[in-house]
């Protein structure tokens, strides 16, 4: 099922009912990268350290684009970056914006980096040491956190700590499982891959909603409701056979075209800027929050064509 927007208020003026929408529409986008942002350690205050210098971005392109003059004072205006933030952040570029520490992750840094939390192993070699969950004395985990942070209960940190798969508890013995929080390779490359796929997803629907020149993008799905777990599944080996027919015939004409383009331009010919391209497909399934109606159920299948085109 779809989420739904919240109703909009009708006791809102038009300038920003039209705000709220938008805003209320990007918070449901936002949902499913939170999670997985809170699945990796990502929390709400590094998030907004970084839309932060995502606005400033936008918010420079969009002046360019109007043509006006770019200033730390349009910036903030537009934007609604305070000054500071805009002076602090206005040439740093966007992957270089830090990542604020969260309490945990605080914890885990102290443990690997602290000289009293090291002992030498049986190789010779300095490694951090196991850590018993609570005694009144240093070293344990419990005093380990409370020196870090006093805001969070140190059973907290633990738990995030576990969660993130950082730390392991046998007992009442606490110990690392590394000593490093670094992603494998498959894992950053899984990451960049969703990066610029959902990006030029959500650029194809943006450009579509402001597009008045009838010039819009493919940008379409099928929504069904009411299915069958086995209905669902069988429905996406379906979607995985189309795409695949699909990707090999995009793959052959986008190659002959570079092809023809590369020799063009070895002619001499003008071809102009470049211009690149992304043809994509995805399958979503997931248990409905609520029955669907009768009527709902009769006519579940149905073509979603947003704003894109019927291409």
């Amino acid at each position: 099922m779809d989420p739904a927007l919240p109703p909009a208020d009708p006791a809102s003026p038009p300038a920003d009912l039209r705000g709220q929408r938008s805003l209320d529409a990007a918070l449901l986008v936002l949902s499913p990268l939170v999670r997985w942002l809170l699945r990796n350690g990502v929390n709400y205050g590094a998030l907004a350290q970084g839309l932060k210098q995502v606005f400033l971005d936008q918010g420079r392109q969009e002046l360019q684009l109007r043509g006006s003059k770019v200033t730390d004072s349009a910036l903030s205006v537009l934007s609604g970056v305070h000054r500071k933030d805009v002076r602090a952040l206005g040439g740093l570029p966007l992957a270089q914006v830090p990542l604020q520490p969260s309490p945990a992750s605080m914890v885990f840094t102290r443990w690997i980096t602290d000289a009293r939390l090291r002992e030498i192993g049986p190789d010779g070699q300095q490694r951090p040491r196991q850590m018993l969950l609570r005694q009144g004395d240093w070293p344990s985990f419990e005093s380990l956190a409370r020196e870090v942070s006093s805001d969070v209960h140190p059973r907290t940190l633990l738990d995030e700590l576990l969660r993130l798969g950082l730390v392991e508890l046998r007992g009442e013995e606490v110990s690392l499982r590394r000593e490093r929080f670094v992603p494998d390779a498959a894992e950053l490359e899984a990451a960049q891959t969703l990066a610029v796929n959902v990006a030029d997803h959500l650029r194809a629907a943006v450009h579509n909603l402001g597009a008045n020149d009838g010039m819009k993008l493919l940008e379409q799905s099928v929504y069904a409701s009411g299915l069958s777990e086995a209905s669902a599944r069988e429905l996406g080996e379906l979607a995985r056979e189309l795409w695949t027919g699909a990707f090999d015939a995009m793959v052959r004409e986008a190659t002959g075209r570079w092809q023809e383009d590369e020799a063009r331009r070895g002619r001499g010919e003008d071809l102009g800027e470049p211009v690149r391209m992304r043809f994509g497909a995805y399958f979503y399934r997931e248990q409905e929050l609520e029955e669907p109606a009768t009527a709902d159920r009769a006519a579940a299948a149905q073509a979603n064509r947003g704003a894109g085109d019927a291409a």
